[in-house]
């Protein structure tokens, strides 16, 4: 019998702890206003646009944020079948193969097994959204000049993430009664970075089938 979707993404399934917003902030309120749109049923293609009068980075700020805790908690609940015997190479089937290079301890693009690829990206991730230098808290502190080009990066390789569940664990995604939740997810991360231009439509040649299905 399929699970509901409140026990399917419950919060301890998540990859890694949520992000919060700190109540008071722009950001927060920010955050709010995504939510309730989310909430009222209004056209993802609309909910994505920026409100009147809204800074622009802040607005991706909150979005890079929410798909972070989002994607986390979908893979966190597929992770128990992403092994390094079932998925020995982190991939979106036979033919997209992804390779981690972090600049550190990766310096040049590495074959890995894809849950060992997740915790490098989340941890990758994870420490950019905590930087200060990058995604600034305190109000008047201005972001960097890179900030947008710093989000194309860290949503480009969300959108991995997608292309590996929908490849490869989506036979369990369905399992657990949670197709439609990923649908969500992914036509609201889509339209958001579309409406933005916040990746090269040629990275998303691996989900082409799936986008047209679901997004148009």
């Amino acid at each position: 019998m399929a699970l509901c979707l409140g026990q399917v993404f419950s919060k301890d399934k998540t990859f890694r702890p949520r992000k919060r917003f700190e109540p008071g902030t722009q950001r927060f309120e920010l955050y709010k206003k995504a939510q309730a749109s989310l909430k009222s049923g209004l056209d993802l293609r609309k909910v994505v646009q920026l409100p009147e009068g809204e800074n622009i980075n802040d607005w991706i700020a909150v979005h890079v944020v929410d798909f972070f805790n989002r994607i986390n908690l979908i893979y966190g609940t597929v992770s128990e079948y992403c092994s390094e015997r079932t998925c020995p190479i982190m991939s979106g089937g036979l033919r997209y193969e992804y390779r981690w290079q972090d600049g550190d301890d990766y310096k040049k693009p590495t074959k890995l097994p894809a849950l060992k690829y997740m915790n490098l990206m989340m941890d990758w991730i994870e420490s950019l959204i905590n930087n200060e230098d990058i995604f600034p808290t305190r109000v008047g502190v201005p972001f960097p000049k890179n900030f947008q080009q710093v989000c194309k990066k860290i949503l480009s390789r969300l959108f991995r993430v997608f292309v590996h569940v929908y490849i490869h664990h989506f036979d369990s995604i369905c399992s657990m009664g949670a197709e439609a939740h990923i649908n969500t997810c992914y036509k609201h991360y889509y339209y958001f970075i579309s409406e933005f231009n916040l990746i090269d439509h040629s990275e998303l040649e691996p989900l082409k089938a799936m986008t047209e299905k679901i997004c148009n």
